[in-house]
């Protein structure tokens, strides 16, 4: 859980902020930031995991009182690909190179969208079945269009940098691992949008 200063408590930071306002330079995540933000630090939670996932569970894990928009993409098992029945997903992924790649997304989303207070993307690993989340991204800031143009961003950008891997396995019991057309190293670096 992230802690909240009370009332009392952000009023003791702000004095002592205010008198040292002149003769501090503040830095959140490799960035300088106004002073008064370290009060209510935004905070990035980043979860790869072969549990199920929690749209509840995200949605709280993003939601604050200084925000009016919480922003989901929720990323399901579809039954059917190509006129074949899918039976379930699994994903592999490399993990340390998946996590870093989503926390460059967090920074990113951070620079081009200051507003965003929070940000949680939970990505399934193994076996999805059909219907279950494999994705869940929230994003929250003061108001809607931030947080709508952020998740957008954020589920883009994943499918296209983050090492994580589809297999669909099929009604016939063939499996296909599947290549992420949206991703860098599909086209040899092109933008795939271009093509």
């Amino acid at each position: 859980m992230r802690s909240r200063l009370d009332g009392c408590g952000l009023l003791l930071v702000n004095l002592i902020l205010s008198v040292l306002r002149d003769q501090v330079v503040l830095a959140v995540r490799q960035q300088y930031v106004p002073l008064g933000m370290a009060a209510d630090e935004g905070q990035d939670v980043i979860t790869l995991t072969t549990g199920k996932l929690s749209a509840d569970g995200v949605s709280e894990s993003v939601t604050c009182p200084s925000c009016g928009a919480v922003s989901l993409f929720i990323g399901t098992t579809r039954d059917n690909f190509e006129g074949k029945k899918v039976i379930q997903l699994e994903y592999e992924a490399y993990i340390p190179m998946a996590e870093s790649e989503l926390r460059k997304i967090c920074s990113d989303i951070r620079t081009k969208w200051p507003s965003v207070r929070h940000i949680s993307i939970q990505h399934r690993l193994g076996v999805v079945p059909i219907t279950e989340a494999s994705v869940i991204i929230g994003i929250s800031s003061p108001h809607r269009n931030d947080s709508l143009e952020a998740v957008r961003y954020c589920i883009d950008t994943l499918k296209a940098t983050v090492p994580i891997w589809k297999k669909e396995i099929y009604e016939s019991g063939e499996p296909c691992w599947k290549e992420n057309k949206e991703c860098l190293w599909a086209d040899g670096g092109k933008d795939s949008k271009e093509s």
